[in-house]
């Protein structure tokens, strides 16, 4: 892994951004030469001796956690572990968060897939996703409620990540009843040169470099990437990152300022009917539709301000995000129109800022400790959300709309104003040496409108009491009792399509109820072991409706399960990692999917799913990481008649940091080549020549097969 102190020098910083741009045609002539892992992120703290890093990354924080965490299920991924997991895409990152598992049904430059606690999240209904303090997750998106795109997060940046999971949290809003992913950005890098090249046409440049500036550090990182993928139709993907960023203080008093911007094209291999593979119509990396695909802009500018007040800490942020979105989709082939195919293009032109305050302080009450948490959170977003039918990327002429007949709900274009504004008050009081409660409670005022072609208004009003209670009848152990509501609000259109034809619709704010009880235990300073049992009632879950490629409102469900998670530190160099779900998951009546199967179970919501991580790190000059992945089968019909297979993988990569400043890297992905479906869904679409009520079939996206990696840097 690479450590070295935060770089002093402006000729420096200058050299490395004159690097890359230079660099960049030697990263293209690398090719499919050779092969990477994505490198691992240096630390701040890189100037210390490796023991005292070991000491306070790994063991002491994981430590702190009893005495402090209000359920099992909370806890930190330390800046180690993010940088030694063989992450194939970005979105990977967030799969060192235990049971979250993170794959892809589509091109490389859209949201990933989420499926997590038997949800399938699809690309972030349920899970609240954060980068250095901004939501990613986005209300009425064009494809899906809740979307998470985190293809602009770039590894080298990222440290801890902060998760929860549950509906047992305060300051925990809209998406968050499942789980919660809060990722940071370092405030110095080393000043850098990085160049990968990997099979299937892989090429990538990261520079970066940080400058003292005033009291503080300027920080800049430039990411450039290219990428085909292994299909017949390559994704040719490319993406450019970059980040400015400037920062003073500490995390207790400081602020930093950053600016991103990102760009992302590319071509898309959705998942295709099994049938066509069968029938030899395409291979099992091809696609019918090859002009399936999508582009992406993204702007932010953020600011995070924390301060040290009396006996109590504020902490403040701030966002302003511009993003334009298009994607090129044709899922049902030729259902709809059997003259062009069912290609229909999803666009949508979003701003949102807002900001989070919240205020922590810690006094004596009635004769006991207690810690108060107040916050305010306010989120406006305005979107322009258009859908039109397209052949090879065309919109249709109104000759071949009439032709085929296009209902009326295949053209819409609306305007939407959607204001989120929640408030919060949690209490954590110590009632004696071992017990303690956390009380909160939280209200969210929710209120959007639609000025197209699904006109109409709504607002709702959501009261979510958690509570907490914690014994630690040792100072290694630590129970929990855990009680919360929740919500993840349901798409303004369909709320107002329900309202407009006075059918039995979702409510504006779906309320989720769970519980869970829970166990923390360290064992001899080195194993610590985490035990949840979990129940989740949703009032309304989210189904796929492959037609518009969307999510819609389903009716209400039930999960329960368990979770382990075990962290062994063996040796001063070596850490093993396992994680292990497996819950129960179900509609409270019975669901017609549309395809002739009824029934209770839920699609696509995984029977168990599993990891096993092995770190070394400080191993003199060597590093690197090995990752077992599993998801188990999963229904695909809602009567689990039609079943998805699931899979294991194996990743890893390792790396050799030389004392000139050099780091050699190779990551291996899919190791053993195994030959499985990365994703699998359930729906009726129609091929040529078939009955015009078309066919139910499985459609499946492969997983990608064995995969090499190779990265040179320079640090400076």
């Amino acid at each position: 892994m690479i450590r070295s102190s935060a770089p002093t020098a402006t000729a420096a910083a200058l050299r490395t951004l004159r690097l890359c741009v230079a660099g960049w045609a030697a990263c293209l002539s690398l090719g499919a030469a050779a092969a990477q892992a994505p490198a691992p992120a240096p630390t701040a703290a890189a100037s210390r001796p490796a023991d005292d890093l070991e000491e306070v990354v790994i063991r002491a924080e994981r430590l702190t956690l009893i005495g402090t965490a209000s359920t099992a299920s909370q806890g930190v991924v330390v800046n180690d572990e993010l940088a030694l997991t063989p992450a194939y895409r970005p979105g990977q990152l967030l799969e060192t968060v235990p049971g979250l598992v993170v794959t892809s049904h589509s091109g490389e430059g859209k949201a990933n897939q989420y499926l997590m606690r038997g949800f399938n999240l699809d690309h972030g209904t349920n899970l609240g996703v954060f980068v250095d303090g901004m939501p990613i997750n986005e209300a009425t998106n064009a494809h899906g409620q809740g979307y998470a795109d985190v293809n602009f997060l770039v590894p080298e940046l990222a440290t801890n990540i902060r998760y929860t999971k549950g509906t047992y949290y305060a300051d925990e809003g809209d998406f968050s009843s499942v789980g919660s992913v809060h990722l940071s950005y370092q405030d110095v890098i080393d000043n850098q040169v990085k160049l990968t090249g990997g099979m299937y046409g892989f090429q990538r440049l990261f520079a970066s470099g940080t400058q003292p500036l005033s009291a503080g550090n300027l920080l800049a990182a430039l990411e450039v990437q290219h990428y085909n993928g292994p299909w017949i139709d390559p994704d040719d993907q490319r993406k450019v990152n970059a980040v400015l960023r400037y920062s003073q203080g500490d995390p207790h008093d400081g602020y930093s300022l950053t600016a991103m911007w990102y760009h992302g094209r590319w071509n898309a291999t959705t998942d295709q009917p099994q049938r066509a593979v069968e029938q030899g119509l395409i291979p099992g990396n091809g696609t019918l539709d090859p002009t399936d695909g999508g582009m992406t802009g993204r702007l932010s500018l953020s600011g995070q301000y924390r301060a040290q007040i009396s006996d109590g800490q504020l902490r403040a942020t701030a966002y302003l995000i511009d993003r334009q979105m298009t994607l090129w989709n044709n899922f049902t082939h030729y259902l709809v129109d059997p003259l062009t195919g069912d290609q229909e293009r999803q666009h949508e032109a979003r701003v949102k800022f807002g900001g989070e305050v919240g205020y922590t302080h810690s006094a004596n009450f009635a004769g006991f400790e207690n810690e108060m948490l107040v916050g305010l959170l306010l989120r406006q977003d305005l979107n322009t959300v258009t859908r039109l039918p397209t052949a090879g990327r065309v919109p249709l002429t109104a000759a071949q709309l009439s032709a085929a007949e296009y209902p009326d709900s295949f053209i819409q274009a609306d305007n939407l104003h959607l204001l989120d504004v929640a408030a919060y008050v949690q209490m954590t009081t110590h009632w004696n040496y071992w017990i303690r409660s956390v009380v909160g409670v939280r209200e969210e005022y929710y209120r959007g409108s639609d000025a197209g072609t699904n006109p109409g208004s709504a607002s709702a009003t959501l009261l979510q009491p958690k509570a907490s209670l914690i014994f630690t009848p040792l100072e290694t152990t630590e129970l929990y009792v855990s009680y919360g509501k929740a919500f993840h609000s349901d798409d303004l259109r369909g709320f107002n399509q329900a309202a407009d034809s006075a059918t039995a619709g979702a409510p504006l704010l779906a309320s989720q109820t769970g519980e869970e009880l829970g166990l923390r235990q360290q064992i001899g300073g080195n194993i610590a072991l985490t035990v949840a049992v979990f129940n989740l009632d949703a009032q309304s879950e989210t189904t796929y409706n492959a037609d518009v490629g969307q999510d819609s409102a389903g009716p209400a469900s039930r999960r329960y399960g368990y979770e382990i998670n075990a962290t062994y530190q063996a040796l001063r160099w070596l850490e093993f990692y396992a994680s292990y779900s497996a819950s129960h998951s179900r509609f409270r009546s019975l669901y017609d999917d549309g395809t002739g199967h009824v029934g209770q179970f839920l699609p696509n919501a995984p029977f168990n799913a599993g990891s096993l991580n092995l770190y070394v790190k400080n191993l003199g000059p060597w590093h690197g990481g090995l990752e077992y992945r599993y998801v188990g089968k999963f229904p695909l019909s809602s009567d689990n008649q039609i079943q998805g297979q699931g899979y294991g993988e194996w990743n890893g990569d390792v790396g050799y940091d030389t004392a000139s400043g050099w780091t050699f890297s190779l990551g291996l992905y899919n190791i053993l080549d195994k030959k499985a479906q990365a994703a699998q869904f359930w729906y009726v679409d129609r091929l040529p020549g078939e009955p015009a009520q078309g066919v139910a079939d499985v459609h499946a996206h492969p997983l990608e097969p064995i995969t090499a990696r190779l990265t040179v840097a320079k640090r400076f």
